[in-house]
C-alpha cells in the first residue's frame, strides 16, 4: 500500500513538472539574435488612463495582444501583423499599432472575447527580410 502511495505521489510530481515545461513562463520567442515578447489578456487589466492613452476600448468582451521585439538588449522596430483563430477554424486578422513609448516599441492589437474558449494565435514578426512566426495557443475568458 505504502508503495502504490509514494508511486501515485511520484506520478502526480512528475505530471506537474512535465506540465510546467509546457507551459511557458516567459512569454517569448528567441529567433537568432531576435526575441519577441507576447502577452495576450483582457483589456480590463488596463486602468483607464492607460487605454485611453493607447487608444484601446477598455471592456469585458476585449482581449489585448502586446508584443515586443528585442535585439541586443534594445527594442527593435518591425513589421508585427497576425492571426487569431477559434475552434471551429473560424480566422480574424488581428491588426497591430506600433506604440513608441520612452524607449520602448512595442506593437498591440485587439480582439473579441465573447466567451471563454481557446485560441490560437498566429503572429509574424517582420524584421529586415527575415519573417518569424510564433503560435500559441490561449484560454480566453470575457471580464467581469
Amino acid at each position: 500500500m505504502k508503495r502504490l502511495a509514494l508511486f501515485l505521489i511520484t506520478a502526480c510530481l512528475s505530471v506537474a513538472a512535465m506540465a510546467a515545461n509546457v507551459i511557458k513562463a516567459e512569454r517569448k520567442e528567441v529567433f537568432g539574435d531576435v526575441t519577441v515578447h507576447y502577452n495576450t489578456f483582457n483589456s480590463t487589466f488596463l486602468t483607464p488612463d492607460i487605454a485611453k492613452a493607447a487608444e484601446l476600448v477598455r471592456s469585458k468582451n476585449q482581449g489585448v495582444i502586446n508584443v515586443s521585439v528585442i535585439k541586443d538588449g534594445k527594442p527593435l522596430a518591425a513589421e508585427v501583423s497576425g492571426t487569431i483563430k477559434d475552434l471551429t477554424s473560424k480566422t480574424d486578422p488581428l491588426t497591430f499599432r506600433q506604440i513608441n513609448e520612452q524607449g520602448a516599441i512595442y506593437y498591440i492589437a485587439q480582439y473579441p472575447v465573447n466567451q471563454q474558449e481557446t485560441r490560437t494565435f498566429e503572429i509574424k514578426v517582420k524584421t529586415g527580410d527575415k519573417v518569424n512566426t510564433l503560435n500559441f495557443n490561449q484560454e480566453l475568458f470575457p471580464g467581469e
